[in-house]
């Protein structure tokens, strides 16, 4: 039995044909940048998002590094980012000129902890970037509360959080701005790259329909220095689609999650006593579910056990930010490397979303279970 990690395949034939209806009909319009469709999808996305404005552009990078700029970060200024995430988030800090400054993970969980913000703000500090990783929304009201404490921005990125709810309501606007990503891969994925940036903000929103169009509201008349960085009106298309069935295919992700926790709850320690960590949800939350990443001991071991019983899994940032080249001359980054150790090695993503099926899932546990009971009768899981 073979169980893929994920698919991209448009399976079901009525979605296909309202995909290829609303792709026909941008180009009969001939309006393939700033038209309809993305006024529609942004209408369509706020809405969905709770809050009052979308503003489509063209990734998710550049949607984060668009909202840091319309709240002020520049050149010398400090953004406070969590040391384990996917490295645009470091990367968008960098790129209009400021310094990304890491704080670890909550204790047996992913997300930033916003216990460890006050000791990393300093007077350059002018805003935060609280990741939702793998779907699971972070503790927004501690780290907002801490933001305003100390006078900072928030931007959330919300590239894996689609249709994630934190105490009731919808990622989306929390905070100042949210950042997102519809790279193929994600919850709501384009056919192709593209982002947006939700909002409360009828300011924010007008700054960044300026920045990302050539700094001009009018053609020909730039009354900023903007960038390129436009959802196109084909992706748009393709986007209102598959926001319809966005709920369906998040309920599917739920669901092949509880198989996961259920068929795994028993789960102690495997080998020499090093703990197993799952996913799990706060009783404030309801996770996207956009990766099911689990925590285990000599997970290169159980990831090649799996792979011979068919299940296909993924290592998600195998080396986080302060530990890749990238930063190897930034000083920030170096100091809090040397402090704290790479912490990708235990990390496994299991096979998730609405592909899958029941039996898949039930299989993808027995595998797991297969496979550590063999790694923890093996010295040393060699």
């Amino acid at each position: 039995m073979y169980v893929p990690f994920l698919s991209l395949a448009v399976t079901e034939s009525s979605v296909r044909s309202e995909i290829n209806l609303a792709v026909s009909g941008v180009i009969e319009s001939s309006r393939f940048i700033l038209g309809g469709e993305l006024e529609s999808f942004e209408n369509e996305w706020a809405e969905f998002c709770e809050a009052k404005f979308a503003v489509g552009v063209g990734n998710g990078l550049e949607a984060l590094e668009l909202a840091l700029m319309v709240v002020g970060v520049g050149a010398g200024d400090e953004v406070i980012v969590p040391s384990n995430t996917f490295i645009a988030t470091w990367f968008a800090v960098s790129n209009v000129g400021a310094v990304p400054v890491p704080i670890e993970p909550e204790k047996g969980g992913y997300n930033m902890d916003p216990t460890k913000i006050a000791r990393a703000v300093t007077e350059k500090t002018r805003a935060i970037i609280p990741v939702h990783l793998y779907g699971h929304p972070a503790r927004l009201d501690e780290i907002i509360a801490a933001a305003r404490k100390h006078g900072l921005a928030v931007v959330e990125d919300a590239a894996q959080a689609h249709g994630a709810l934190y105490k009731g309501r919808r990622i989306g606007a929390h905070s100042d701005l949210v950042a997102w990503s519809f790279y193929p891969g994600k919850n709501l994925g384009a056919f192709g790259d593209g982002g947006a940036v939700t909002t409360n903000s009828s300011r924010f929103a007008d700054e960044l329909r300026l920045l990302r169009n050539y700094g001009s509201s009018a053609k020909y008349t730039h009354e900023v220095i903007g960038v390129n960085s436009r959802l196109d009106e084909i992706q748009a298309a393709v986007l209102r689609v598959k926001l319809r069935h966005l709920e369906n295919a998040n309920n599917r992700r739920r669901q092949i999650a509880q198989i996961y926790s259920s068929g795994l709850a028993g789960l102690g320690t495997v080998g020499p006593g090093a703990p197993i960590i799952l996913p799990t949800e706060s009783p404030d939350v309801m996770a996207s579910w956009h990766l099911y990443v689990i925590s285990i001991p000599h997970r290169d071991k159980v990831a090649k056990l799996l792979a011979s019983k068919g299940v296909e899994t993924v290592i998600h940032y195998p080396t986080d930010p302060a530990h890749q080249g990238a930063y190897a001359k930034w000083s920030e980054a170096n100091g809090f490397a040397e402090k704290h150790p790479n912490q990708g090695h235990s990390l496994l993503s299991l096979p998730m979303g609405p592909h899958l099926s029941d039996s898949d899932g039930q299989h993808v546990v027995a595998s797991l279970l297969e496979a550590l009971q063999t790694v923890g009768k093996t010295p040393e899981g060699r």
